[in-house]
C-alpha cells in the first residue's frame, strides 16, 4: 500500500493558521503550546522581526490539504532566550569557518517548559515532519536545527530519526496525592518541616496575598505586574522578552489558565509571580519584586504553587529553570530532555562526543542531587 503523499510547508506565524486546527494537534494538556499563548507572542511583538526570534512554523498537510502535524518552530539569529546553552557550539562552528546563525528552533520561546514539540494527530507523521526540518535546514545552508524541552513520550521519535539527545536538570515538585500542605511537609525531615514553616511566617509577615484568575485580572495587576517582570528582566538577562501588550493578551485570550499571585503591603502591590495552568501540571514562569522581603520569593514561587497544585489535583509543578535552592524546598531533581540536528558530519561527531560525556556528568549530578532531597529517608 503506497504511502500518503504529504506536503511540507513553511507558514508566516502561528496565528495564520486556524486556531481549531492547531490545538486539535497541540493538545488541551499544555498552554505554551496552544495557538492562543503562541500568537500572543506574535500579536504582541515579543517574537518576529527584531527579535530574533522569527516565526517559521512548519506545517506538514495530506494530500487532500488537511493539516496532519506541524512544528513550533523558529528561525533564531541569536541563542537567546533558550534555556539550552548551546554559545559554544557557535563558537566552535564560526571559528571552523561555519556560520552557525540562523538556526532553526523548535520551541516555546522563552519558556523552559517540558512539552510536545511534534504535533501531530498520528505518530506516523512524526518521522516526515523531522525529515521535513532536516530538509529545509540542508536547503538554506543552516546549520542545524534544535527541539528544546522535549517531552518523554516523544524523545524515542527524535532518537529513531538519528537526533542527538542533550539532557540537563531542573527541579519539579511532585504530587503523591497530598491533601494539603501540611500533608506535604509530614514528608519531610523534622528540621526541614520546621524551617518551611518559618519561613512562610516570615515571608507572609505583614503582607495580603492575592490569588487572581480568569476576569479578577484587572489592567491595574498587569501595571503592576509589569514593573515586576522589569525588574527582574533588567537583572537576569539585559532586556525583558516580553512587550508590556504580551500580558493584556495573556489576560484576554487564556485567563483561565493563569494563576497571578500578588503581595500587597499596605495596599500597595510590592511582588507578585504569575503561573500557567497544564492539564497535569502548574508551571511557573515569572517573578519579580519592588521591595525586598526575606522568604517572599520562595513563598510566592515554591509554596504557593504547591498550595494550588494540591488544590487543583494536577501532578506536579515546574518552577522554571535552575535554582538548587528549591531543592530544600521539596523540589526534586528531574532531567530534561533537548534533540539535536547537526547538519555537518564532522561537527555533528563532535557534539556527539561532547553530549556522551556532558551526560555522564549529568546522570551524576542528579543522583548527587537525589540523595539531599529534604524528604524523610526510609
Amino acid at each position: 500500500m503506497a504511502e500518503p503523499a504529504l506536503t511540507a510547508r513553511i507558514a508566516s506565524s502561528v496565528g495564520s493558521v486556524d486556531a481549531v486546527t492547531w490545538d486539535r494537534l497541540a493538545g488541551s494538556d499544555n498552554p505554551f503550546t496552544s495557538h492562543a499563548f503562541l500568537s500572543l507572542l506574535e500579536d504582541s511583538g515579543s517574537v518576529g522581526p527584531g527579535s530574533g526570534w522569527l516565526p517559521a512554523p512548519l506545517l506538514l498537510e495530506s494530500e487532500e490539504g488537511k493539516l496532519v502535524g506541524a512544528l513550533p518552530s523558529y528561525l533564531k539569529g541569536h541563542s537567546q532566550g533558550e534555556y539550552v546553552f548551546d554559545h559554544g557550539w557557535a563558537d566552535a562552528y564560526e571559528r571552523a569557518g561555519g556560520e552557525y546563525y540562523p538556526k532553526l528552533q523548535v520551541s516555546v520561546p522563552f519558556t523552559p517548559a517540558t512539552g510536545p514539540r511534534l504535533l501531530v494527530e498520528d505518530e506516523r507523521y512524526a518521522f516526515p515532519l523531522l525529515r521535513a526540518a532536516e530538509q529545509l535546514v540542508a536547503q538554506n545552508g543552516w546549520s542545524s536545527a534544535h527541539a528544546t524541552f522535549v517531552e518523554s513520550v516523544q524523545q524515542d521519535l527524535f532518537e529513531a530519526a538519528g537526533w542527538l539527545r542533550r539532557e540537563d536538570i531542573q527541579f519539579h515538585w511532585l504530587n503523591r496525592d497530598y491533601a494539603s500542605f501540611d500533608d506535604f511537609l509530614g514528608e519531610l525531615t523534622s528540621r526541614k518541616r520546621k524551617d518551611l514553616r518559618k519561613e512562610r511566617r516570615a515571608a507572609c509577615e505583614g503582607l495580603e496575598i492575592k490569588a487572581l484568575s480568569g476576569d479578577d485580572i484587572r489592567a491595574e495587576h498587569w501595571d503592576a505586574f509589569w514593573l515586576f517582570y522589569q525588574d527582574t528582566g533588567a537583572r537576569k538577562w539585559g532586556t525583558p522578552y516580553l512587550t508590556r501588550e504580551a500580558f493584556d493578551l495573556m489576560g484576554q485570550r487564556m485567563g483561565d489558565k493563569l494563576l497571578l499571585l500578588l503581595a500587597y503591603e499596605h495596599g500597595l502591590p510590592i511582588a507578585g509571580a504569575l503561573n500557567f495552568i497544564g492539564g497535569e501540571a502548574l508551571y511557573g514562569r515569572y517573578w519579580g519584586c519592588l521591595s525586598e522581603r526575606r522568604f517572599l520569593h520562595f513563598e510566592l514561587c515554591y509554596y504557593r504553587a504547591i498550595d494550588a497544585a494540591i488544590e487543583r489535583g494536577l501532578k506536579r509543578v515546574e518552577a522554571g529553570a535552575q535554582g538548587g535552592h528549591k531543592l530544600a524546598r521539596g523540589y526534586e531533581p528531574v532531567a530534561t530532555v533537548s534533540m539535536h540536528y547537526i547538519a555537518d558530519p564532522g561537527f555533528r561527531a563532535a557534539v556527539a562526543d561532547f553530549l556522551e560525556r556532558e551526560r555522564q556528568g549529568i546522570a551524576v549530578d542528579q543522583d548527587y542531587l537525589a540523595d539531599r532531597t529534604p524528604f524523610r529517608k526510609a
